[in-house]
């Protein structure tokens, strides 16, 4: 399965669905750091540097088709953090990105689409889906937790997973499976013991993909919880249940 990941960051959410056993055909990100940190671990994969013109650069020769997109379009405008009480949700500067992420959908119409953003749910979820809907993809939102992968946090996340089925039929196996993954135990803070190893053992993302730098982390996806997605989606496309 060939992913086109949009807003890239330094690949965390690439990663995990890699390990699923997917094929990363391209990439899109704006920061020149995240690129080099891309390239490094990537180096055989086209790049661009802006989603705004990242259809006309895919079409200036000829690419592998693309089975899915991904990629958590930027969150200043939705998340709770460095909003100073102003948020313009999807119609934001940063947010109203989500825009050009829906164009490249609609104009190479994958089988799949994964979007992911902060648990700020309301701000961007029903909206999202709804457009999703509008281009003929149903959807599913699912809620994970690094905890649930091992982490010593909980660092919750949103995904919008969606396919090009009028029926939904391939998501109802991925919403029954995520439901019974482990939930992050109950108890006080955002961490669930002491933890006093690196900081990026904590957001999932080895040494190796940093660069031996905290820059970019904070944004990354923890690439377990991508991976556990991407093995759902590879299993409800062939058609089976996930073991």
């Amino acid at each position: 399965m060939n992913i086109l990941s949009l807003f890239s960051g330094i690949g965390g959410l690439e990663l995990g669905l890699e390990r699923a056993g997917m094929t990363v055909v391209g990439q899109v990100e704006i920061d020149p750091f995240c690129r080099r940190v891309l390239a490094k671990h990537w180096p055989e994969v086209p790049r661009h540097d802006d989603v705004r013109t990242c259809l006309d650069w895919w079409r200036t020769e000829p690419r592998p088709h693309v089975d899915l997109i991904c990629g958590g379009y930027p969150c200043q405008d939705i998340s709770d953090a460095h909003t100073n009480g102003r948020r313009g949700a999807l119609a934001g500067p940063k947010s109203g990105l989500w825009a050009e992420y829906r164009q490249v959908i609609a104009a190479l119409t994958p089988r799949w689409v994964v979007v992911e953003n902060v648990a700020a749910w309301r701000r961007w979820v029903p909206s999202v889906r709804s457009q999703l809907h509008t281009l003929g993809y149903p959807s599913v939102p699912v809620q994970l937790s690094s905890g649930s992968f091992g982490a010593p946090h909980k660092r919750p996340r949103v995904l919008v997973v969606a396919h090009a089925n009028s029926e939904g039929e391939p998501l109802r196996a991925i919403h029954a499976e995520v439901a019974r993954l482990r939930p992050v135990p109950r108890g006080g803070g955002h961490w669930r013991e002491p933890f006093t190893g690196p900081v990026r053992v904590a957001h999932g993302v080895p040494g190796r993909l940093d660069g031996a730098r905290l820059r970019a982390l904070g944004n990354a996806v923890v690439p377990q919880v991508a991976e556990q997605i991407g093995r759902l989606i590879l299993a409800a496309d062939k058609g089976r249940a996930v073991a």
